[in-house]
């Protein structure tokens, strides 16, 4: 939660770097202000507004709990003067010893201790389930901000989930329910979502991802998944792929201009360009002991419910016919179909329709 700029500004004004000061101080802590302040110690001040003392909650006066200046325990010492002084410490009334007495130890010794505010959201305390939701909600609003301000519209802020190391291209559109985690980069002008999930995973340009699961997988500019499809591990859209309802790719790379419209799985395979893979297809890539892997030339058509079982390979714009069962290798520009899939026979029509028919 704590951002950079504060932990800088903490030790800056320690080691005398600031422009308003030149000499080095014992430490330096970070003060908040906040209206709840149930559990923090308060910072004492002299008439002078310098700081004098910390006092834990446990031990306040009622003049002192009035005080909200509080202590959220984010210190930086100089560590040879705390390493001589710790030994200053004595035991509170519970046999505690409270490294906050250090700052009194400080300036009795005439050393001079700096403050610097720090905001509330940077030191939420986390010792419950219920506070550690608290302070997933403030980072999670401030990741969303930070990405809205730069050009990315997010519907939904309080329903979208987006990891610190995610990066967001401007104007993509992230859609109420998502998901983006881990190392995921999304390009510019994508639509992501609604209630979908990316993980480790790299989207191009113009890409469209809706109610879909993405894990360590990539997508090349326009290319479009879902709904409900799942690009697994080792998974590569090609530009301006369409990989429609209920599809599967895994360790796999579809060419450009694929179209994958629904009901598909597709792993351990390497498709060319322009392949059109028909409802129902499956590559069937386990023989029950390893994975064997399809090849699928470019301009292939591939019928309804056509299994592919590898190891095999289909040359370029070979065709199949629906219900397929491919069991071996097939030529550049073959029509094949039946159980097991074959070419015509003599007298048989090989006739192959029209790709505009």
């Amino acid at each position: 939660l704590l951002r950079p700029e504060t932990l800088e500004r903490l030790t800056q004004i320690r080691t005398g770097s600031t422009h308003r000061q030149h000499s080095q101080s014992a430490l330096s802590l970070l003060t908040i202000e906040r209206k709840d302040s149930q559990g923090f110690g308060r910072v004492v001040r002299n008439e002078n507004g310098s700081i004098r003392q910390i006092v834990e909650e446990a031990d306040c006066t009622p003049e002192q709990l009035a005080i909200r200046e509080l202590n959220p325990g984010i210190y930086c010492f100089d560590a040879q003067w705390l390493w001589e002084n710790l030994s200053l410490l004595t035991p509170s009334s519970t046999g505690e010893y409270y490294l906050t007495d250090m700052v009194g130890i400080a300036v009795e010794q005439g050393q001079d201790v700096m403050t610097a505010p720090a905001s509330p959201d940077e030191t939420l305390g986390i010792n419950d389930r219920s506070q550690l939701a608290v302070a997933a909600q403030a980072l999670r609003q401030r990741i969303n901000t930070d990405h809205m301000l730069s050009g990315v519209t997010i519907v939904d802020p309080a329903s979208t989930y987006i990891d610190a190391d995610v990066t967001i291209d401007q104007d993509s559109t992230i859609l109420p329910g998502t998901h983006l985690q881990g190392s995921t980069t999304v390009g510019a002008g994508c639509l992501i979502g609604p209630d979908s999930r990316i993980v480790d995973s790299a989207i191009g340009d113009a890409c469209r991802v809706e109610y879909s699961v993405i894990e360590q997988a990539r997508m090349d500019r326009g290319s479009e998944v879902g709904p409900f499809g799942h690009l697994r591990p080792g998974a590569h859209l090609g530009e301006d792929v369409h990989m429609g309802n209920f599809g599967e790719v895994k360790n796999s790379r579809l060419g450009k201009g694929v179209k994958m419209g629904h009901f598909s799985y597709i792993g351990d395979a390497t498709v060319g360009d322009n392949a059109n893979i028909g409802a129902g297809t499956i590559t069937c890539n386990f023989d029950g002991v390893s994975k064997n892997r399809t090849t699928i030339g470019d301009d292939v058509f591939l019928g309804s419910d056509t299994l592919l079982v590898a190891p095999v390979t289909l040359g370029a714009r070979a065709r199949t016919g629906a219900g397929s069962v491919v069991t071996r290798d097939v030529e550049e520009d073959a029509l094949v179909y039946g159980v097991p899939a074959r070419r015509p026979r003599a007298g048989e029509s090989s006739r192959q329709p029209d790709s505009n028919e």
